[in-house]
């Protein structure tokens, strides 16, 4: 009988410590080599938060990326039930770091887009849907290209690229899947993505989906994150919620 009670005992501990990781105000931060990034660049910080789903963004997070030069989301803002207000009062928080970049993310679309699109626009961020938008700082520029959701087929590459000038390329997309279909001639360094969850639950190497962390891709460095929010239940192991503030170094 006492192994029972034990095994209960243990069964509470491990749901209170996967609740734990999945309720983690953390942000991770890094320190990312480009080579072809621009002299006035050196040490440009991006704030990038991607899952949100149905979580109130923390102000710890906020304090702790206060000098970061731009905020990215990227994707899964919300999900089904998640309220306006909600969205409004998250995109407010990040705008207190400075300007805000969005792009599309699967679960994006089971609300109202055209509503989710307009309150993220009322808040004065900007959205990348197959678009890119021109950073400059001095007289040198990079470009920061948003693609919408690969797994929904709305992603064009193409169109997202168009018009880009610079040899300096950071891409966002929600799906990390886009980095397959990237060349050398896309001039891309730089893929941030989430989607995957770092797999939410993982049994040490094994988990339903791709781990969170940093790839080097033949032509790119790739982040997958493990995003902020969780999906369904509640509930991570083996991949903590976190957060990113990104250093570009030369």
């Amino acid at each position: 009988m006492i192994f029972f009670y034990l095994f209960i005992l243990a069964g509470i501990w491990l749901l209170l410590y996967m609740y734990i990781e999945a309720h983690r105000n953390r942000v991770i931060h890094d320190s990312i080599k480009i080579d072809k990034l621009p002299k006035s660049f050196e040490n440009f910080k991006i704030f990038f938060i991607s899952d949100v789903h149905k979580r109130v963004i923390s102000e710890k997070i906020i304090k702790e990326s206060k000098n970061a030069d731009l905020v990215v989301i990227g994707g899964d803002l919300v999900e089904k039930g998640v309220s306006m207000q909600k969205v409004e009062d998250n995109i407010k928080l990040l705008s207190t770091i400075g300007p805000v970049f969005f792009v599309w993310g699967n679960n994006d679309y089971d609300v109202d887009t055209k509503q989710l699109a307009s309150t993220i626009e009322n808040e004065g961020a900007k959205i990348l849907d197959n678009a890119n938008f021109r950073i400059k700082r001095n007289d040198d520029v990079i470009d920061l290209v948003g693609i919408n959701d690969t797994s929904l087929g709305f992603a064009s590459l193409d169109d997202a690229l168009k018009g880009c000038r610079s040899s300096c390329r950071i891409l966002i997309s929600h799906n990390p899947d886009i980095s397959k279909h990237i060349s050398r001639e896309d001039n891309i360094q730089l893929v941030l993505t989430g989607h995957t969850h770092g797999g939410q639950i993982r049994i040490g190497p094994f988990g339903i989906a791709k781990r969170g962390g940093w790839y080097n891709e033949l032509t790119h460095t790739l982040l997958v994150s493990n995003g902020y929010g969780a999906t369904h239940l509640p509930l991570r192991l083996g991949a903590p919620s976190q957060t990113h503030l990104i250093t570009l170094i030369r």
